[in-house]
């Protein structure tokens, strides 16, 4: 595993687990502790986790990480999830993306498609739609830039949204509760709240590690939600409950990183 990498899945070790101790990092990664200490000095620096007596915990902000960090979080689970997206997508289709980077891994997959539109506030979906050789229309917001997330936020963001009538919009989270339903850390989340009032039908993207989280920020109950696609690791209670609300579940084969 690359340094990027592992640091990557340290945080989301420590997003599911909470403090822990620099050994159980080690032995869980199964390298030496002087290599976790070289990645949780790289990490504080960062300001994304807090150094404390025996063990290390995430900082204030938690799991609202930048965008180039979380590509490296779940890759082979994000790519199939991605991939059995791509599969609800026709020719014709309006579409919305969001900036996660889950979706972003749907984008090269949509050069097979012919007149669709795409609207999205990520500025790296955006630069990559326009290296695809396909008839397309690409649509993006204003407002105010967030260089963590590398997307556009805010009312002008929001009101933009509101503007259009789209097919589908493909978003994910950083927590799905049944109770408390699809959330996020990012506390400019206004946007994505649009995102869900324009779609007629939202198809939520996540793996199964992002269940029984609930983050901060409440994008849209769970109910809202027409289909879900995630990973086999969701667990048979989580299914049955998801199911008797009238989501269809899309379920991708096993992670074999």
């Amino acid at each position: 595993m690359k340094p990027k990498q592992r640091q990557a899945a340290i945080l989301e070790h420590l997003q599911q687990f909470g403090k822990t101790a620099v050994e159980d990092l080690a032995a869980h990664f199964a390298t030496t502790g002087t290599t976790i200490r070289k990645d949780l000095t790289l990490l504080e620096e960062e300001g994304a986790v807090i150094r404390t007596y025996g063990g290390v915990v995430l900082s204030r902000e938690e799991g609202d990480q930048p965008i180039d960090r979380k590509t490296h979080i779940n890759t082979g689970k994000k790519l199939r999830i991605a991939r059995a997206a791509i599969s609800e997508i026709q020719d014709g289709d309006s579409l919305i993306f969001d900036a996660g980077s889950t979706v972003m891994q749907m984008v090269p997959f949509l050069s097979q498609f012919n007149n669709i539109t795409v609207m999205t506030n990520s500025l790296h979906i955006v630069n990559a739609l326009v290296e695809l050789d396909n008839d397309q229309t690409i649509l993006m917001p204003g407002g105010t830039y967030r260089k963590k997330s590398s997307s556009f936020h805010g009312s002008l963001a929001e009101s933009a949204f509101d503007q259009f009538n789209f097919d589908k919009l493909f978003i994910g989270a950083d927590g799905v509760d049944l109770n408390g339903g699809v959330t996020t850390f990012n506390e400019v989340h206004g946007v994505s709240q649009a995102m869900c009032n324009a779609a007629e039908r939202i198809f939520l993207l996540v793996d199964s590690s992002k269940f029984g989280r609930k983050s901060p920020n409440v994008v849209c109950n769970l109910g809202k939600v027409d289909t879900l696609i995630t990973d086999s690791g969701l667990t048979a209670p989580y299914r049955e409950a998801i199911e008797k609300l009238g989501i269809r579940i899309i379920l991708v084969g096993e992670d074999d990183e």
